[in-house]
């Protein structure tokens, strides 16, 4: 089967006056469908701008970006992108948040019921059932990224893109949203791209990482995660195996953490 995400020789330059800044340099990489793919490097290295071109918010220097064997040139809405930031609207309730993927034109031909099912189904897929009419004010910072979690999976898309959605949270409440996320992926059948710092993290999720080089980012590495499903986030850490594949991927990782920059 064709990938659903093809990065085909890819290189991405931008520029802050008139320096410019190579954040992506001869990127090849396929995604297939179903798959759970980390990307970890450090900061500036392109992650991000993988996940930006995947949902046609950019577009490629050189090279090209396919998605489902079509190139990406415009706005892709197969997919849904949960950032760092929830940016949850103050002035809406948890149930007007989720649902407004919906009113801006995502799945025109569900009707105001099944518009409102679907909302409801997903509050409690993500743990929020009871908070519906709560808003985001009221809301815990791990309860935000449910609601983020839910408005994103609402139109229901075949590939979900996450930049560090939990790198804010304390150890605990990632554990716990690690866990909700594979409770929710597993199954389903959707593609989903992890963008993290967390080595630790990207091994208990994902089926392959992918290590990116200093900017501008290159694949250094791509490690497939060969540990059963479904996985404990609490407890999968402790396995012989785990280990081996953080002294692995650590060694291709380590010697690029140094010279990482921030993009702006």
């Amino acid at each position: 089967m064709a990938p659903i995400i093809d990065f085909d020789g890819v290189s991405k330059v931008f520029f802050k006056g008139d320096n410019p800044i190579h954040a992506l340099r001869n990127v090849s990489l396929q995604v297939e469908e179903g798959e759970l793919l980390a990307v970890v490097g450090p900061s500036g290295c392109g992650k991000s701008t993988l996940l930006n071109l995947t949902a046609g918010l950019m577009e490629a220097g050189k090279g090209k970006v396919s998605y489902h064997g079509a190139p990406v040139t415009k706005v892709n809405t197969h997919v849904a992108y949960v950032t760092q930031k929830d940016n949850l609207l103050p002035w809406r309730t948890v149930e007007d948040n989720v649902g407004l993927p919906l009113e801006l034109g995502a799945n025109k031909a569900l009707s105001s019921g099944a518009k409102q099912a679907r909302v409801a189904r997903y509050i409690d897929m993500v743990g929020l059932k009871g908070f519906e009419r709560h808003y985001p004010n009221e809301l815990s910072g791990g309860m935000r990224k449910r609601a983020q979690l839910a408005r994103s999976l609402v139109y229901e898309p075949d590939t979900l893109l996450m930049d560090e959605p939990f790198g804010a949270l304390d150890a605990q409440l990632k554990l716990m949203l690690q866990a909700e996320l594979l409770k929710t992926w597993e199954g389903s059948g959707k593609t989903l791209v992890f963008v993290t710092h967390d080595l630790t993290e990207a091994i208990s999720i994902a089926d392959r990482v992918v290590v990116m080089s200093a900017r501008p980012g290159t694949i250094r590495m791509i490690a497939e995660i060969n540990l059963p499903r479904p996985r404990d986030v609490f407890t999968i850490r402790f396995q012989p195996e785990f280990g081996k594949y953080f002294d692995e991927l650590w060694e291709a990782l380590k010697q690029d953490l140094e010279q990482g920059e921030e993009l702006h």
